[in-house]
Formats: C-alpha cells, structure tokens, sequence
C-alpha cells in the first residue's frame, strides 16, 4: 500500500506535465492563425506555366511602372559607368548626392586617371569602401584613356575588362547608355527572381542566364528597371508588403511578408508610400519630388509637399 502512495505520488508531477503541455499544443495553433492568415499552398507548376506567368508580371510590372529607368543619375555613358561603380553596397541617392562635386572635378577620363588618390577617396568617402572604389574609378579611367580613346566601349567583353567593373555594372551601361539589352542582376533582382519562381540560383550570372530565357531579349532592360523598383518599393527583403501588393496573385512567395492592407501600406517606399524617389535629377515623367528637395524640407523642420507632380 505504501508502494502504491509513492507510484501515485511519482506519477502525479508527470501527469500534470503532460496535461499542460496538450493545452500547449491545443492553442498553439490558434495563436498562429490569429497572428498570419492561412495561405493556400499553390500546385505544382510546369515550365511553361512558369513562363507564361513570370510574362503576365512583366506586363503587370509595366503597368505599375511605366516611368522605370535608372535611378542613378547621369548624362553620359562614363557618368553612368562611374555612378554604377560607387552604387555599390550604397544607395543610389548617396550617389547621386556625392557625383555632382566628382563631375565638376573629373569631367572626362583622363582628368579622372591623373587624379590624386587621396582627394578622389575625399570626394567619395560618403558612399563607403571609398579606397577601393577610388582604386577601381583611376584604374577604368586609364584603361579608357590608354586603350578606347577616352571612350566607354558599347561591347560587354569590353567593359567587363575594366578594373571594378563586372556583368552587372557592364549590363546596366548597355542598356541605358547603349541600348544594347541586358538583365541587370542587384540584390533586389536576384530576390525577386527567386520569389517569383523564375529561378532557385543564388549566382548572379547564373540567375541573368536563367531569367534571360524565360523573357524576350528585346524586354530585358526594361524587365531590370521595372523588378528592381518593385524590390524597392514593395517587396523589400525583410518585410515584404504582400498585402498591399498588385501582382500578389501571381506570387508564389505571397504570404512571407505582412498580409494585412493597412499595415502593408504602411511598408511602401518611394513614390509609392507617398514619398520621394533616390533621383535629385529625375526625368519630366517621373512621378515624385527631387529627394533634395524632401530632403531640405526636412532639415528646415517643414512639412514637404510629397504629392505626385503633375
């Protein structure tokens, strides 16, 4: 009988455990489901699914950005090749904040291959990794001056031999200087791509060959401009505003950011969230506010007047 008390006695911590953890994995679900609405899973796709839908984005894209371009500013193909060079591991404002003083400096090629290390690492400290990047801005400046005349090459295999200068940077002076088509694969592209199904690679060379034979070659720049601004503006890398998001549809990855309309529209960038685009020079047709002139506003203590300009 006094064995029997103690079994009772032993056992009973162990019950009430196990009770308590059954009421755990009781709630544990509803608290999940209150806290992110349930998102049907999607069926499996075929190849050709896959590229008649990554087409309809482009198109949807289009429709949302019809002023995509280039956020970087420039007016020839070396400014745009210097600009692209410093947007690295920056924003393109910081860049477009630091190239006016480094245009005035260094107009040409060969003013910039005679500059003085020291004073171009001043002029581009703000962008980061200025020692390097002053490296690499003398170093493709001289192979202009000495091996194409002072002339950025319009030819891939050309520009990729100049020094800080790979597909990436050499594909977007093609396409925007050149207008030769070209897949210009950043971090935001390269997310995207793998959010929208159209590849699993992780190599940027790797996602442009993947991407490039899903769509046209004639869309290819303009495909670039139009999902980088989407990275941009709606499906950042952390929190993706799934539910304020036109194309969620058509999105395989829908549902790994806020779902919620309210809060998703809170997580808008740029000219979508009511706010300025990264170009102090913008086109006649871009719809937003110099960000200079947000940004002065802003210093003064005024309240800036954001509206998209007529």
């Amino acid at each position: 009988m006094a064995e029997s008390k103690a079994r009772k006695t032993a056992t009973k911590p162990a019950a009430e455990h196990a009770e308590k953890q059954a009421v755990k994995s009781a709630v544990k679900p509803d608290v999940k489901q209150a806290a992110k609405p349930a998102v049907k899973p999607r069926k499996p796709e075929s190849h050709l699914a896959m590229v008649r839908r990554a087409r309809r984005i482009n198109r949807e894209l289009a429709e949302l950005y019809p002023y995509a371009h280039p956020e970087l500013d420039f007016e020839n193909p070396f400014q745009l090749l210097v600009a692209t060079v410093l947007s690295a591991q920056t924003t393109d404002l910081r860049v477009n904040q630091t190239t006016p003083a480094l245009f005035a400096k260094y107009p040409t090629p060969e003013d910039m291959a005679a500059a003085n290390p020291e004073e171009l690492e001043e002029i581009i400290r703000p962008t980061g990794f200025f020692r390097n990047k002053a490296k690499s801005l003398i170093g493709l400046s001289t192979a202009l001056r000495d091996e194409f005349g002072g002339e950025v090459p319009g030819r891939l295999a050309d520009l990729v031999t100049l020094p800080g200068v790979g597909r990436k940077t050499a594909n977007v002076v093609l396409g925007n200087a050149f207008g030769v088509p070209g897949i210009t694969v950043d971090t935001h592209f390269g997310r995207l791509a793998r959010r929208f199904g159209w590849t699993t690679e992780e190599d940027p060379v790797k996602v442009e060959l993947a991407v490039a034979e899903i769509f046209p070659k004639s869309e290819w720049t303009m495909l670039s401009h139009r999902v980088v601004f989407h990275g941009r503006r709606i499906c950042h890398s952390q929190r993706p505003a799934c539910g304020a998001c036109p194309i969620a549809p058509l999105c395989p990855a829908y549902g790994e950011g806020e779902l919620d309309p309210e809060k998703a529209r809170k997580l808008l960038k740029y000219e979508m969230g009511g706010h300025p685009g990264q170009r102090l020079k913008p086109p006649a047709d871009f719809p937003g506010e110099a960000a200079a002139r947000a940004d002065a506003a802003a210093h003064h203590g005024q309240v800036a007047d954001l509206a998209v300009d007529a």
